[in-house]
């Protein structure tokens, strides 16, 4: 085995200019999907991080048929404080969770004595509320970065439109579950940008203020919002937590709560889709491109070595170490150009690190492109590529090893 490695070594350099151009083909196309995967996956974790931790969280926490009923923002389907009880004492038991948030939202009328328009009102605990969304206060763009009572944090294009400043006073009027309608003024503490588009109406009061306007004699919250330690686990602790709330059963023996993930209460998460689709498809281009450069090489020294194959097969060399020269020649050329491949996309994404290339994303503005290169995506376009080049040599090789010694050797 050792003398055909050798050879194989000593024939994938005999054609050096070949050999270099192959490589460089190979190399290139795969720097080209790593630098992509790597940057792809960069925008990815920040687009996800802008909507889970500035606004969403990454599990959320409803009563059954809440979310189908979302846009409404049903107030008769809000937590109770039995069920706000069990919620909380839930995921007081689950190590996975670093912080949660209980939020009261409803949609009112938002009023500066002169002109009204509609507003969702997110009632939340303050602390709570920054330690599950922690970019919750860089979208605060003027004024205070916390939420005090009886302020209120109103969204950058209402407050535009109606040229409504920090410290002006503002009413917001309600409609509680029994449809009575209530009024409280407010503060305006702050500017808040939105997250998703120009189109954002949603403005932030405390839970306190959102109880009195709404007048709730006892504790309610419409939903509570989870941070995890770690994202990647979602899956995983929303199975448990279903599987933990979903013991509890109301009066008709129906389950009391429903627990989704972040994916499943935006829209946002069919770009993220869209962005794995089209890394698919680069990687099959890639594939593409490796198999039609070594089947191309491989037929070449074919050709090109009939007389050597025609004598090797002479001499009584067996078919199927023909074949194993072939494939260890295409493997070498795999290997050679996965690895400079490596190198090279390494080296593109430190370049594009170190230039600090800036663009804007949604309302933020300058974001700094921040790729990292995961070693699990090297090795697995490493591997596709080796697989690819041993698919692409076979043929080649039982070609070879199926020519007739005579004929062979009567080649010019």
């Amino acid at each position: 085995m050792f003398k055909l490695v050798t050879i194989a070594l000593r024939n994938v350099f005999r054609y050096k200019r070949r050999t270099l151009l192959t490589i460089s083909l190979i190399g290139i196309g795969v720097a080209f999907v790593l630098v992509f995967v790597s940057v792809t996956a960069s925008f990815k974790s920040l687009m996800i991080s802008e909507i889970t931790d500035s606004m969403l969280g990454h599990v959320q926490i409803h009563r059954k048929g809440y979310v189908a009923s979302l846009d409404s923002l049903p107030l008769n389907l809000n937590l109770g404080p039995q069920a706000i009880k069990t919620v909380e004492e839930t995921l007081a038991g689950f190590p996975e969770i670093l912080a949660f948030s209980p939020r009261i939202k409803f949609g009112g009328v938002f009023s500066n004595f002169i002109e009204s328009t509609n507003i969702r009102v997110n009632a939340v605990d303050p602390d709570k509320e920054t330690a599950t969304v922690p970019l919750l206060s860089s979208r605060i763009i003027e004024g205070s970065r916390t939420i005090a009572p009886g302020t209120i944090l109103v969204p950058e294009l209402l407050a535009r439109g109606m040229k409504v400043k920090i410290g002006d006073v503002a009413v917001v009027v309600a409609t509680n579950e029994d449809g009575s309608v209530n009024g409280f003024q407010f503060t305006v503490g702050g500017i808040l940008r939105s997250v998703t588009g120009p189109g954002g109406r949603d403005g932030y009061i405390h839970i306190e203020d959102g109880r009195r306007i709404l007048r709730l004699e006892e504790p309610s919250v419409s939903e509570v919002a989870v941070r995890l330690k770690k994202i990647g686990s979602r899956d995983e602790v929303v199975a448990r937590l279903e599987k933990t709330l979903g013991e509890h059963k109301n009066a008709q023996g129906r389950p009391v709560f429903e627990i989704h993930g972040w994916t499943k209460l935006t829209p946002f998460f069919n770009i993220v889709q869209m962005i794995d689709v089209m890394t698919f498809f680069i990687q099959l281009m890639l594939i593409a491109v490796v198999l039609i450069s070594i089947m191309n090489v491989m037929l070449m020294a074919v050709y090109e070595r009939t007389r050597e194959i025609g004598t090797m097969a002479a001499i009584g060399t067996q078919p199927g170490r023909i074949i194993s020269l072939f494939l260890l020649e295409g493997l070498g050329l795999g290997l050679l150009g996965a690895a400079a491949g490596a190198a090279l996309g390494s080296l593109a994404v430190v370049l594009l690190n170190v230039s600090q290339v800036r663009f804007n994303f949604g309302q933020q503005k300058g974001l700094i492109l921040s790729s990292k290169m995961n070693p699990v995506d090297i090795l697995t376009i490493s591997l596709i590529v080796v697989a690819v080049t041993l698919l692409a040599s076979l043929r080649p090789a039982r070609r070879a090893s199926a020519l007739d010694p005579i004929k062979a050797l009567r080649q010019v």
